[in-house]
């Protein structure tokens, strides 16, 4: 048997990750003094919500090493396989962390994949990975797959404001400064490499969506895979922006909340989309 580990930045919903088998590890999130879990003990909404009327800015940390460590020591004693998709290791520990645990483990039936991405685009490549185990594959064919994937799943979204990447070390301060100039409003993508990047600024939502749509329809999309429509907090912007999609021809598959851990470093009124290109 196979278990799949993702961490919380996967912003799967606890039922689906009841539904599919997937083991969690979650990321804390640490806000207005109090720490929570998304989905545990804190809504999405009401995690926005006091980002809203507190005005505290919030920051997430690595889980510790045991919390991979018990999955991994319980697959081996079963004999199973583990395939860990997790956080970019170029935004959070996470990562290091389950390699560490690994080691700890002693067991080479563990692969660790580095997403080099964040949110749905990690859901993206477990559902495949989940896809292949049922034809058939095994672990390691899996995990080749996955790691040839990786780079293929894109992301670009438009924030209110950099400020909350900023402070969370996500972005340096003078792009961030640059960004909410003039009432800029920002598009932020993650490389390839596993970073974020400031993608482009723009007057206004309309033009946003505009230079999304443009960008989007600048690749090559692969209909094998799903198109998220993702929004923060608030749904007016994604409203209008698949309205725009939709004329523009691109099918949205499913409008999905960005949960917690991703939602602390890009703040309120953010919307975007996610789309895997050909390999």
């Amino acid at each position: 048997m196979i278990q799949f580990v993702v961490d919380s930045s996967a912003d799967y919903q606890m039922d689906e990750l009841r539904e599919k088998g997937l083991r969690l590890v979650p990321l804390p999130i640490m806000l207005a003094g109090e720490t929570y879990v998304d989905g545990v003990n804190l809504g999405r909404d009401q995690f926005y919500q006091l980002m809203e009327e507190t005005g505290a800015f919030p920051s997430t940390s690595q889980p510790s090493p045991q919390e991979f460590l018990d999955i991994f020591l319980e697959a081996k004693e079963k004999g199973d396989d583990v395939i860990c998709i997790l956080l970019s290791s170029e935004l959070s520990g996470t990562c290091q962390t389950a390699v560490l645990a690994k080691t700890m483990a002693e067991y080479d039936r563990i692969y660790i994949v580095d997403s080099l991405t964040a949110t749905y685009n990690i859901k993206v490549l477990t559902d495949y990975g989940l896809k292949l185990a049922e034809e058939g594959k095994d672990a390691a064919k899996i995990t080749e797959q996955l790691e040839a994937l990786k780079s293929h799943v894109k992301v670009v979204a438009a924030l209110d404001t950099l400020e909350y990447l900023s402070r969370g070390g996500r972005i340096n301060k003078t792009a961030a400064a640059i960004g909410d100039m003039a009432g800029l409003k920002p598009l932020i993508t993650v490389t390839e490499d596993g970073k974020v990047k400031l993608f482009g600024k723009t007057l206004g939502r309309n033009k946003a969506i505009g230079q999304i749509i443009q960008y989007i329809q600048s690749m090559d999309i692969d209909e094998n895979f799903p198109v998220y429509s993702i929004y923060s907090y608030g749904t007016e912007n994604s409203s209008r922006f698949e309205e725009r999609l939709t004329a523009a021809g691109i099918t949205i598959t499913e409008r999905l909340q960005i949960g917690t851990v991703i939602g602390a470093h890009v703040g309120l009124e953010a919307f975007g989309v996610i789309f895997v290109t050909k390999m």
